[in-house]
């Protein structure tokens, strides 16, 4: 074997060796986590906007490229391309899709500057929204603190909504009356109100649900910061303890925003 193809070898085994590490990390220590929407601001912030926000010095390429990596901040001025009603079609990421009339141009805004803006008519050339558009809170979350303590009321639970069913079809009622399907196969971040056997009465009880509810075995209550922002247990139910991953341990990015979370 020539001394190339041994340096490949060595570099590939330590590539190999890294990767499994990193997956060991990740699957049995600290996961990384990434807050998509405001249910639990203000400890914990998703994607977010501040409208009317100016373009500085630092919001031109390649200044605005150093920004978004320390900030996690973008100044954005979006036009409309046509004139028309604005649409907005949501992404389930935080996120909507906006365009206006039938035009195919489409802009990814968050959703609390979608609500602003939504079903506003247009003429071409308007400002369709303009300021800066913030990341949300990149955490990491411990997933060793519930092998050596029970999980404790308080907690900031992450989840997994796999399996918890609101209703026999599966759905439940929103605070605006519409039926909504509890989406499968992600991960939620909230606040852990009640667990195994605890009676809780709900801070902020939801119009027609009961204001005072009782954990069976192996569940757990979970509730956003933002309890006016936040689909919860108050609308879809306990959590089951199998579906719980971890505790929430600190926001990592972005860098202007570290700090431990409680």
């Amino acid at each position: 074997m020539t001394k190339a193809k041994e340096t490949c070898r060595e570099w590939l085994d330590t590539l190999v060796v890294a990767i499994s590490v990193a997956m060991c990390f990740r699957a049995y220590f600290f996961e990384p986590f990434n807050i998509p929407t405001g249910s639990m601001q203000p400890t914990l912030w998703g994607y977010h906007t501040e409208s009317g926000v100016e373009r500085g010095a630092w919001d031109v390429f390649p200044l605005s490229t150093l920004k978004w990596l320390v900030t996690g901040e973008k100044v954005v001025d979006y036009k409309a391309p046509v004139s028309g009603t604005v649409r907005a079609v949501p992404r389930g990421d935080g996120f909507a899709n906006v365009s206006v009339g039938t035009d195919r141009t489409v802009f990814k805004l968050p959703m609390d500057a979608v609500q602003r803006i939504a079903g506003r008519p247009v003429r071409e050339g308007d400002t369709l929204w303009k300021g800066a558009i913030k990341s949300g809170d990149f955490i990491f979350v411990n997933r060793m603190t519930w092998n050596f303590r029970r999980p404790k009321d308080g907690d900031v639970m992450i989840f997994s909504t796999t399996g918890v069913s609101p209703s026999p079809d599966g759905q439940y009622e929103g605070a605006d009356g519409k039926r909504y399907n509890l989406q499968q196969g992600t991960h939620y971040i909230k606040r852990m109100k009640a667990t195994p056997g605890e009676t809780y009465r709900l801070e902020h009880p939801v119009a027609g649900r009961p204001a005072e509810v009782t954990m069976g075995e192996d569940e757990y209550f979970a509730c956003g910061d933002n309890f006016n922002n936040s689909y919860d247990s108050r609308y879809w139910g306990p959590v089951p303890g199998e579906n719980l991953c971890g505790v929430g341990s600190f926001v990592f990015w972005p860098f202007t925003g570290w700090r431990t979370i409680k």
